[in-house]
């Protein structure tokens, strides 16, 4: 569970303090599948970094279970975000000179897994997005869409219990935009705590909650009605 008190970022630009997050408070359960939604520049990717474990609040805690994240070093904030969370990121961050294999490869060769088990994992994945024929493509190879699975399914391997989208689908085609948030659906459905940051209102409608932020003032628009909830199995 993720819990935000009175959290508050301030940052510099040009000279002036700019204000993402003011005040929030904010508890996200086990197995929720919540959307932020906003205008740009509104501080949606501050809050993602916030609950990621990337990004010191200026004021306020932020929670993950009994755990304060931004009390522990940052060695060990890294090992927290490697053991629990898997990110989405619309830049992708893939390696441009390893295939899409070896890019989904990447977090299991860093467990220790053997490289037989990293390669069925990965070529288990990649099969599921529509990508068997693509395994040994890099990622200048790819189409945007094609690069967006890979990097899903790279941030799936290893099974996280928590996902952090920033943009997954955009600048996406229908067809990848679907894949993408089908993965989310069953995801959702296997119990696991998913934050999507979108300006995508289909991406937005999937899920279970959403909520507001407009000039660093977080809304809680509640429960989706448009989204059905499906029974939570597992916990983050």
């Amino acid at each position: 569970m993720f819990r935000l008190e009175n959290v508050t970022k301030h940052y510099s630009r040009r000279g002036e303090t700019v204000t993402a997050l003011r005040g929030a408070d904010l508890t996200i359960s086990d197995g929720q599948y919540v959307a932020i939604v906003g205008p740009s520049g509104s501080g949606k990717t501050t809050m993602l970094s916030l609950l990621g474990g990337m990004l010191s609040p200026t004021t306020g805690k932020v929670w993950l279970d009994e755990t304060s994240i931004y009390d522990l070093p940052v060695s060990a904030r890294s090992v927290l975000r490697s053991q629990r969370m898997g990110f989405v990121f619309q830049t992708f961050n893939l390696v441009p000179y390893l295939t899409a294999l070896q890019n989904v490869q990447i977090p299991l060769c860093l467990q220790g897994q053997s490289a037989a088990d990293q390669e069925q994992r990965a070529v288990e994945l990649l099969a599921r997005f529509g990508l068997a024929d693509r395994l040994q493509h890099r990622p200048s190879e790819l189409s945007i869409g094609q690069q967006q699975r890979v990097a899903l399914a790279r941030t799936l391997v290893n099974d996280p219990r928590i996902i952090l989208a920033d943009e997954p689908t955009g600048n996406l085609d229908p067809e990848s935009r679907e894949v993408v948030l089908d993965a989310f659906d069953a995801a959702h459905r296997e119990g696991r705590t998913i934050v999507v940051v979108t300006h995508d209102p289909v991406a937005a409608g999937r899920a279970s909650r959403a909520l507001t932020l407009r000039a660093g003032e977080l809304t809680d628009s509640g429960a989706n009605h448009e989204h059905h909830e499906f029974p939570q199995r597992r916990s983050a």
